[in-house]
Formats: structure tokens, C-alpha cells, sequence
């Protein structure tokens, strides 16, 4: 990895390395996917003020995330099926978060189970979850995040119906995958890799679901209880019922709207994710970084607000503190690491983002997380 020098880098390798069904369910967005682009495209308009002769000998990105100190303001977000990407991706990524000093946040979705996580970690983590019209599922599920010490709650509201996403019809990236179709089996015939890993995991079915429903061992049964359960009824009252079982720090993701923001503060929320859901939703959306400032100067004293969507640099990163985000989300970024290298490609990806946020620190003249702000902006 000596010559990666960039997120583009990875992503170009994971391109290679996984099957296109897999790789495109990671890499696309909804529909025509304008929201996708313009999260990036945002992003890099958003110009920095280079300053000269200033001290910048002892840079430091440490800072606190939900008053937990993080080595830099950055987490790794929850993404499903990540465990398709990798074997044992949800583990590999949790372990590379962890020796980075930085949260990582499993996905509902996700290909290992919490407890899987949990026996193969030696710190908490975050577990983000999604509210199943079976809301005894979703009390044992929160249970099972208690039980496992997850030390916060990141509920996503912004998943009650599922905007379609194009690529994954094209390619059989239903649910289950339709592998067997002759072009998917002739593409994984060319990933030995990538088989080997799969087959080498500890799963290969949502494993917070798989066994915990009667007979739904296989991922067929488990994937038509799963397209059934996503709930259009969810609403702002369900959130003191989750309160009521979840005694610890919750955040909500998915807010891009300044009364929605209010909404959070009201429910007693310790942060929120200013969120588009990567552009995977609701497309023709404007991006996570165009409504963030006002969302910070509405409530930004009240809650801690969190940045998910587009980031592919620490110059990104920079641009998301400048505009008042505490810390941000990355999706993407660490998954093409580890669909490119695994562990280490997710390592290797937050060290790129890191030294990146270093090196625009020190060329706009600023030492510190805290002195980040929109002086750091040209004009």
C-alpha cells in the first residue's frame, strides 16, 4: 500500500477486487443520482484561506465525540452488508476504528451479528438501528446492543420507504443477490479473493436477524421478513418509547431539515447526523454540506451536530468543522479500504484522511480541532 496516496485510490482497487453487484451497491445512489453527486460536488466548491508564518509545530486533531475522546473527529458509519465487501468486514472495520482511536457505528444490517462484533473486540462500539414494524424485535435488538455494551444508539429516520437505486435492479443486488445469474457467476468466477474471504467469514446472512426469528436460518426467509418490516408508520412519539428501553447516549441520523433538527432537541437526543443518507434516498435533495450551517446556527448550542455525506478527504473533513459539524461520518471511504485490502485498507483509509486533515490544518494556519471555523474559509 506504500503507493496509495488517496480515497480514489482504494476505491479504484475495491473496483477491481469485488464482484460489481457488491462494488455498486457501495458506490451508487437512488435514482438519477443527483443528490450522490452533488454531496461531493459541494464539497470541493468550498475553498480554503491559506495562512503563512503561524506556528503550527503542534497540531493536534484529538478531540471528544458524545464527551468520548476521539483521536480525530471522525466515525466510521454504519453501512450494511458490509461483511459482503470483506469477510468479517463489520469486525476488520471495528478493529481498525478502535487502533485508530475513533468510533465505529455497526449497521442493523449488517453481515456479523452484535455479538460477533462484541467476542471479537476489545472496546464498545455504536450499533445504528433501524425501527422494524416488529417492535419486539427491534426491544430485543436494543437489548442486545445493552448487552453487549454498544456505548450509543444511532437511530436512522430516514429509511421508512427505500428509494430505489438503479444499479442494484441492473445487477441482481436484490435481497438475496441473485448470484446466479450467468454474468454475476462469471464476474465472481474472476474474484478468487474475494470468495475465498466470503467463505472464510463467520457469516454470510444478516446475523442480527438470521436465528433470532423461527425458522429463518436461511437468507431467503430472513430477506422476505426483512422487505416487510421497514415501517412508514414511524413517527416522533416512537422515539420516548426507544428512549424507554435504551438508557444511554442516542443519536439521530438522517436530519437535513431545520425543523427536524428542532424535533431532535426536543426528544432529548445527545447529537444529530446531518444526513442524506449518502444519496441513497430521497434524490434531488440538496447535500448534507449545503444545509448544515443553518441547521448548526438553529441548534448547534443545544445538540451536538455530526456530518454524513460526501466525504472523501481530511480537506472535506476540514470543510464540514469549518461549517460548524463537531465531527463527521464516513461511509464510503472506509469501505472501499476494505473491499481494496480489508483491515488494513480500512487503516489505511483513515490514516489518508488524518494526515490530510493535518496537513490543512498547518497550511490554513490553525493548530487545533476547536480552532477550526469559518476563518479558515476564503471568501
Amino acid at each position: 500500500m506504500k503507493y496509495i496516496t488517496c480515497i480514489e485510490d482504494l476505491r479504484q482497487i475495491h473496483k477491481r477486487k469485488v464482484p460489481k453487484m457488491f462494488f455498486d451497491y457501495v458506490d451508487h445512489g437512488s435514482y438519477a443520482e443527483e443528490t450522490l453527486r452533488a454531496n461531493v460536488d459541494d464539497l470541493k466548491r468550498i475553498k480554503f484561506r491559506q495562512r503563512i508564518l503561524v506556528d503550527i509545530s503542534k497540531r493536534d486533531l484529538s478531540t471528544t465525540i458524545i464527551g468520548e475522546k476521539a483521536a480525530m473527529p471522525l466515525i466510521l458509519a454504519p453501512v450494511g452488508s458490509t461483511g459482503m465487501q470483506y469477510g468479517d468486514g463489520e469486525i476488520h472495520a471495528c478493529r481498525a476504528a478502535h487502533a485508530a482511536g475513533i468510533p465505529y457505528t455497526l449497521s442493523t444490517m449488517s453481515i456479523c451479528s452484535i455479538e460477533d462484533v462484541a467476542a471479537n473486540v476489545d472496546k464498545p462500539f455504536w450499533f445504528q438501528l433501524y425501527v422494524m414494524r416488529d417492535r419486539g424485535f427491534v426491544k430485543a435488538l436494543i437489548e442486545r446492543a445493552i448487552a453487549a455494551k454498544c456505548s450509543a444508539l444511532v437511530l436512522t429516520v430516514d429509511l421508512q420507504v427505500i428509494g430505489q437505486r438503479h444499479q442494484d435492479i441492473k445487477n441482481g443486488m436484490t435481497v438475496p443477490p441473485e448470484i446466479f445469474r450467468p454474468k454475476n457467476l462469471i464476474d465472481i468466477a474472476t474474484k478468487p479473493g474475494w470468495v475465498k474471504g466470503i467463505l472464510g467469514g463467520k457469516q454470510r446472512n444478516f446475523g442480527n436477524i438470521a436465528g433470532h426469528l423461527p425458522g429463518s436460518k436461511d437468507l431467503e426467509s430472513v430477506s422476505a421478513w426483512v422487505a416487510s418490516q421497514f415501517d412508514p408508520s414511524l413517527n416522533w412519539k416512537d422515539i420516548d418509547w426507544i428512549r424507554s428501553i435504551w438508557p444511554g447516549k442516542l443519536i439521530i441520523k438522517g436530519i437535513l431539515d431545520v425543523e427536524d433538527a428542532r424535533e431532535a432537541v426536543k426528544v432529548g437526543a445527545e447529537a444529530l447526523v446531518v444526513s442524506n443518507h449518502g444519496g441513497r434516498q430521497l434524490d434531488g435533495a440538496p447535500s448534507s454540506i449545503e444545509v448544515l450551517p443553518e441547521i448548526v446556527h438553529t441548534v448547534g448550542s443545544h445538540i451536538e451536530v455530526m456530518f454524513d455525506g460526501g466525504i472523501r478527504s481530511g480537506q472535506d473533513v476540514m470543510r464540514a468543522l469549518a461549517l460548524g459539524a463537531r465531527s463527521c461520518m464516513i461511509g464510503r471511504a472506509y469501505i472501499y479500504g476494505l473491499g481494496a485490502f480489508g483491515g488494513p485498507g480500512v487503516a489505511k483509509a483513515i490514516d489518508i484522511i488524518s494526515r490530510e486533515l493535518s496537513t490543512t490544518m498547518g497550511l490554513c494556519g490553525v493548530n487545533s480541532i476547536n480552532q477550526i471555523d469559518e476563518k479558515v474559509l476564503a471568501e
